[in-house]
């Protein structure tokens, strides 16, 4: 089964239940587990690690096998940094590479579709990718 790389924003939207986006955010995660493996990566991992005091709940809210857990390719961290480049030509307004630059490129990669709410950027700099996210 392929995977289906999961934006902190949806997991925290389900960890939350955040009263906008639960519902969107839950529906396609139970959607995309029928015909991908869910997959989060260390930079998804961290950004979501700032609602938990200790690593152990959130293990236990993110369990292994309902999320599996992949490291970030050289050729994404690669690929991220050009994208970065392009990003501060166009004037953005960053001087160090963000997140979201690791996480697209990850998933551009490995050929796996990104569930987020936070589509812009990632179809901006990514253009291939299969980008899942609220219409």
């Amino acid at each position: 089964m392929a995977h289906a790389l999961v934006d902190s924003s949806v997991l925290l939207d389900v960890l939350t239940e955040d009263a906008v986006w639960f519902e969107w955010s839950s529906g396609i995660l139970t959607q995309y587990s029928e015909r991908h493996v869910l997959a989060i990566n260390p930079i998804i991992y961290a950004e979501v690690s700032i609602r938990f005091e200790r690593i152990e709940e959130l293990d236990a809210a993110l369990p292994k096998n309902l999320v599996r857990r992949l490291p970030i390719p050289m050729a994404a961290a690669f690929l991220a940094g050009k994208c970065f480049m392009q990003y501060r030509r166009r004037g953005g307004p960053r001087q160090t590479t963000l997140p979201d630059f690791f996480i697209g490129a990850h998933a551009a990669i490995e050929d796996m579709p990104l569930v987020t709410r936070d589509a812009a950027r990632y179809r901006t700099y990514f253009p291939k990718l299969q980008v899942v996210a609220p219409a």
